[in-house]
């Protein structure tokens, strides 16, 4: 069975909502910062959604042990979420590439409770 891409929120230990935009492979291609609720977390989303078609919203950095990441920011910059590390800028130009593919479609799971 083929998976789909999909947002899966999440809680984190201090009880902060979470999401993670996963591509059809499994992958994690995109993790947020904590939200205080549950609405907030699902505006970040519907953010992502909206963002991933500009490239300009991509802001591509360098680690200071030379791995690439990418921060999704939103129109007053502020980062909506950010990448894994990658080994080189090509692959994160590969990374940017499946987020603007796999956001737009993806479906929303929701694990927390209530």
């Amino acid at each position: 069975m083929a998976k789909h891409p999909r947002f899966e929120i999440t809680t984190d230990k201090q009880g902060k909502f979470r999401f993670t935009l996963t591509a059809t492979n499994g992958q994690v291609i995109l993790t947020s910062q904590g939200y205080a609720g549950k609405p907030a977390c699902k505006n970040g989303i519907e953010s992502v959604k909206t963002n991933s078609a500009e490239d300009s919203r991509f802001e591509r950095k360098e680690s200071s042990n030379g791995k690439h990441f990418f921060n999704l920011l939103a129109a007053n910059k502020q980062v909506i979420g950010t990448s894994q590390m990658y080994a080189s800028k090509a692959s994160m130009e590969n990374g940017i590439a499946s987020v603007r593919t796999n956001a737009p479609k993806a479906e929303i799971e929701d694990s927390t409770k209530g």
